[in-house]
């Protein structure tokens, strides 16, 4: 079920996520599926699980983008304030 978004500048999503995200999800799906068979290592099963919860989009915005936002208002970017006294 595809969800044809309102303007045609905004990305594809299907279901609950960007195609993007889909793809690389599954990706790592098939990554975690063959170090769990092959090895019993379980770590990327966790690790791709939470990608795809902090990938999940409402209303055009996700987890992962609020969490960068924040870290770069908090941390990387220099923020300017500017004092007067009148």
């Amino acid at each position: 079920m595809y969800i044809y978004p309102d303007h045609l500048k905004s990305k594809a999503t299907l279901w609950l996520w960007q195609l993007r995200d889909i793809g690389i999800l599954g990706i790592c799906g098939l990554v975690s599926i063959l170090a769990a068979t092959q090895a019993g290592f379980m770590f990327p099963c966790v690790l791709t699980g939470v990608y795809g919860f902090l990938t999940i989009r409402f209303e055009d915005t996700s987890i992962l983008d609020f969490i960068r936002y924040a870290c770069a208002y908090f941390f990387m970017r220099q923020q300017f304030f500017e004092w007067r006294y009148e």
